[in-house]
C-alpha cells in the first residue's frame, strides 16, 4: 500500500469533530502552499488533492469543491487578521484618539503585509462564489459578514465620529477596493516589465499607498455625510 493509499484510508476513518478538524487542517494548508506558488484561478482540485496525498473524492468528502476550501481558507485569515490588527492601529496621541487619516493608513499597510489574504479578497466575486452549493455559499457568506462586522467594531472604536452603519461602509469599501488594487499592483511580468518605460509611470500602483488614500477619502466622505 502506498502513502498516498494510507492517508487515503485514514481520512476515511476520521469520525470524531476532532479528527475531521484536522482532515480539514491539512486540506487548508496544502491550499496555503499552493498559493504562495500560483494564482487562485490555477489550482485545480486535482492539483490540491495530489498535494495534500488524495483522491477528489477524499477531499470533497471535507470541502465540497476548491472554491469551498478557498472561501473558508479567506474565513481563516480574515479573522486571523482581525485578531492582529489592533496591536497595529496607531495609538492614542497627547491630543487624544487618532486622526482618521492615521488609521486608514494603518489598515492599509497592514492588509498589504498580508498578500494571502489579499489574493483571496481580490478574488472573491470572481473565482470563489461561482462554484458553491447555495447552502454552502450561505454559511461561508454568513461567516463572512460576522467576521466583517467585527471589522467594522474595531474600526468604529478607533475612528469614533463614525456611525456604526458608516463604519460597517468602509469596511466594505475597504474590501472592495482591495480587490480591485491588489492584481493591478501586482501585474505580469510582461506588464511588469511595460511600466519600467518613464511614460507608464504613473500607471504603477503602490498597493499601500494607493488604498491607504482611497480609504482617507472615504473616510472624509462619510463623515462629512454624517
Amino acid at each position: 500500500m502506498t502513502v498516498a493509499d494510507d492517508r487515503s484510508t485514514e481520512f476515511q476513518r476520521a469520525r470524531s469533530a476532532e479528527q475531521r478538524e484536522i482532515r480539514k487542517q491539512a486540506i487548508i494548508d496544502a491550499a496555503t502552499q499552493l498559493l504562495s506558488e500560483m494564482p487562485v484561478g490555477e489550482i485545480s482540485l486535482r492539483e490540491l488533492s495530489r498535494r495534500v496525498g488524495l483522491s477528489k473524492t477524499n477531499v470533497v468528502r471535507y470541502f465540497e469543491t476548491r472554491e469551498a476550501v478557498f472561501f473558508e481558507l479567506l474565513n481563516r485569515s480574515l479573522a486571523q487578521w482581525i485578531e492582529e490588527l489592533p496591536a497595529e492601529l496607531p495609538s492614542a496621541g497627547t491630543h487624544g484618539a487618532a486622526s482618521p487619516e492615521a488609521v486608514t493608513d494603518a489598515l492599509a499597510r497592514s492588509l498589504a503585509r498580508r498578500s494571502l489574504l489579499c489574493d483571496l479578497l481580490s478574488a472573491l466575486g470572481s473565482e470563489l462564489e461561482r462554484n458553491l452549493s447555495a447552502e454552502s455559499a450561505r454559511e461561508f457568506k454568513l461567516a463572512h459578514g460576522r467576521l466583517l462586522g467585527t471589522l467594522a467594531d474595531l474600526v468604529q472604536r478607533n475612528i469614533t465620529a463614525l456611525t456604526p452603519a458608516a463604519a460597517r461602509e468602509l469596511v466594505s469599501l475597504t474590501v472592495v477596493c482591495t480587490a480591485g488594487l491588489w492584481p493591478f499592483a501586482h501585474p505580469s511580468e510582461a506588464v511588469a516589465e511595460a511600466q519600467r518605460d518613464p511614460e507608464l509611470a504613473g500607471t504603477r500602483v503602490d498597493f499601500a499607498e494607493r488604498l491607504g488614500r482611497t480609504l482617507h477619502v472615504a473616510v472624509t466622505g462619510l463623515l462629512t455625510l454624517g
